[in-house]
This record gives C-alpha cells, sequence and structure tokens, in this order.
C-alpha cells in the first residue's frame, strides 16, 4: 500500500503528451515510485522553496511538491531538461 496518493497537475498532463511515448512510460512508473518514497535517492530540494523537488529520468525532470501534512504528491512540470525551469 502507497504511503502518498499521486496528483497531476491538468497542465502536466499536457506536457506529458508533449514527450516522445517511450519517454511517457518511463516518467510515469518513475512517478508511480514517489507513491512509496517520495525522496528517492537522486531527488534533489529546489532552493527557494521548502517542498519542491526535482526528479531525473533520462533527459526530463520532474517537478513535484511533497506534502506531508496530507500524504500526498503532487506533479508540478515534467518537461526536457532545457526547458523545465524556463515559465
Amino acid at each position: 500500500m502507497a504511503s502518498f496518493s499521486i496528483q497531476w497537475r491538468a497542465s502536466t498532463k499536457k506536457d506529458l503528451r508533449a514527450l516522445p511515448r517511450q519517454e511517457v512510460a518511463r516518467v510515469v512508473e518513475a512517478v508511480g515510485r514517489l507513491a512509496d518514497e517520495p525522496l528517492p535517492h537522486g531527488s534533489l530540494k529546489l532552493s527557494g522553496s521548502e517542498r519542491t523537488y526535482r526528479f531525473r529520468v533520462g533527459d526530463y525532470r520532474i517537478i513535484y511538491e511533497v506534502l506531508r501534512e496530507t500524504h500526498v504528491v503532487e506533479i508540478q512540470r515534467v518537461r526536457h531538461r532545457k526547458d523545465v525551469y524556463r515559465e
């Protein structure tokens, strides 16, 4: 049983549709593992935020927020590493 639930933003679902099909499967699998371990080896806390982290999957980055009080991992962005930090 997963200790955290995963929530996807609508904009993140749009990000997934822009990825190559084989990468989508890898990203979805990695996000599923965040439910059991929200801070896996290799995740890095983003500066300027107390609850936002990034996780690398190949050339793509998953930006997510860990809400410990509600046991939720909210996926904020999934983009190529060159575009993920641009707004």
